[in-house]
């Protein structure tokens, strides 16, 4: 999906897709505004030919041809850029409606949403669409080689998230995880669990975080926790483990766009397939300048590729 279509994402989108190595991952097919995908070709320069779509097709595998799915939920096709409205964010919920829908028949194997303006959508009245507020439906997992962070809990004070974490809410992640990572390709995974406290060392890190790792670790999975967090993240990017179960947000934000920003992407856990996004906004102070990286998109739609077919990720 292109994103919101006052900013960046259908540049990066196109921009991606001219790479070339997309297609060797996958057969894309963008679902959104087609005057807003036309507009970014000519932003960047990008050279390819659009074919538009109003419904689910047999969709080209060849790099010279961008398919767009456009079923009319913009009218007018674009808006002016780096504007919130509640036009674009009526169109962004429907166009995320759509992918779901497409996921669930079948037609797309994987999803990756392009960067959403929350702004938009709160004047819609459609943030739902995102990610579940509530802990235990859904994951953000953020990937940027060696190191693939998830996250216990997401938007929340640390406040809440003393409040929240349990031992069944740990264990009922960690096992969420392990499935899916064995559904991407990996057969073993190894999973750590960062502790809340300095050292893992505090009542909720013996209490409910260590009782959760042990009711996972007694269904067979290859857990270790809880870990101290100013080290946790570190023996990831050395091989020890291949996925981190953070606490809270900035715990496991910090350490993921401190060792490597640029190229990183986003897995949203929840939905009963594999959605993915980029851990970057709208960026509408340079949206149709041609300057937008589209590296995380890249990275998002390459990876998209090889965990929806069950290869794995790519090793560092």
């Amino acid at each position: 999906m292109i994103g919101d279509p006052a900013g960046i994402g259908p540049e990066v989108a196109v921009r991606a897709l001219a790479d070339g190595a997309v297609h060797t991952d996958s057969i894309p097919v963008l679902v959104g505004s087609a005057a807003a995908v036309e507009r970014a070709l000519d932003f960047t320069g990008t050279k390819a030919r659009l074919r538009v779509m109003r419904g689910f097709e047999k969709p080209s595998d060849d790099p010279a041809i961008i398919d767009v799915i456009d079923t009319g939920a913009l009218p007018g096709g674009v808006l002016p850029l780096g504007e919130d409205t509640e036009a674009a964010g009526h169109a962004t919920a429907q166009w995320l409606d759509e992918l779901d829908a497409l996921a669930r028949d079948g037609s797309f194997a994987a999803t990756i949403m392009g960067p959403i303006s929350t702004g938009s959508l709160k004047l819609a009245k459609k943030l739902d669409r995102v990610i579940s507020p509530t802990p235990g439906e859904s994951y953000l997992v953020l990937l940027t080689g060696p190191l693939r962070v998830a996250h216990l809990t997401d938007h929340m004070s640390l406040r809440q998230v003393i409040d929240v974490i349990s031992a069944d809410l740990v264990a009922t992640a960690v096992g969420q995880l392990h499935e899916a990572m064995q559904s991407w390709g990996i057969a073993q995974p190894r999973i750590a669990v960062a502790g809340l406290n300095p050292h893992a060392m505090g009542d909720e890190d013996r209490l409910e975080i260590a009782p959760g790792i042990e009711a996972a670790r007694a269904r067979g999975i290859d857990v270790e926790g809880p870990i101290a967090p100013d080290s946790v993240f570190r023996h990831c990017i050395e091989g020890r483990y291949d996925m981190v179960l953070a606490m809270f947000h900035d715990q496991g934000h910090i350490a993921v766009k401190t060792w490597g920003f640029s190229g990183n992407s986003v897995i949203i856990m929840g939905p009963p397939y594999l959605h993915m996004s980029v851990a970057h906004g709208t960026a509408y102070d340079i949206v149709g300048t041609g300057k937008a990286d589209a590296a995380m998109m890249l990275s998002a739609m390459r990876t998209c590729g090889r965990l929806a077919s069950g290869r794995g990720f790519e090793q560092s």
